[in-house]
């Protein structure tokens, strides 16, 4: 007895099918062109593109502040950083980063070099830039480089601070727009 083909599997699985109907040999085709099929799946899902969302939460490890002589409130900020991202789909990313500042009274541009690692040692790197404004920073982010299931990335993405009662710590929502070839 064949199997039944549902209506909503379309004409290329009808075909599949129907190579089944031959003899023994075509069904051993046809049981390898499933597996060929099921194998090659995990790598197409990946490819293309793809939105990651996060909330991060960053702090300071090794930072130095230095004041600007003879300009009142004026500050450069250099240093490495540390942050966990928890992501939409349920995974966590810890995040090593050095991150710049030039202030005039606690406003003024960021920007500064990011790498998300992942818990399968999948990566992507990224550049930002970005401001801090009214207490309140905002940024892009250019996707330089991935590893593992982002080898070879692209993108953008964005950050922006978000009200928290850490002490010592930022809280941010994130983006990235991740494309894989």
């Amino acid at each position: 007895m064949l199997p039944v083909v549902p209506p909503d599997w379309g004409g290329i699985s009808f075909k599949i099918m129907n190579c089944c109907e031959e003899d023994m040999p075509m069904r051993m085709s046809c049981a390898s062109y499933f597996i060929l099929a099921a194998l090659s799946l995990p790598a197409t899902a990946l490819a293309g593109e793809q939105v990651l969302e996060f909330k991060l939460v960053t702090k300071p490890i090794d930072v130095k502040i230095s004041e600007v002589a003879n300009v009142e409130g004026q500050t450069v900020t250099s240093g490495k950083m540390f942050g966990v991202a928890f992501f939409k789909d349920g995974r966590i990313a810890v995040k090593d980063f050095v991150n710049s500042a030039d202030l005039l009274k606690g406003s003024g541009p960021i920007y500064g070099y990011s790498t998300y690692t992942f818990d399968d040692g999948s990566s992507i790197t990224a550049r930002y830039t970005g401001a801090i404004k009214d207490g309140r920073a905002k940024g892009e982010y250019t996707i330089l480089s991935g590893t593992g299931a982002y080898a070879n990335a692209t993108g953008t993405g964005g950050f922006e601070s978000v009200q928290s009662g850490f002490k010592g710590a930022g809280l941010y929502d994130g983006r990235f727009i991740v494309k894989t070839p």
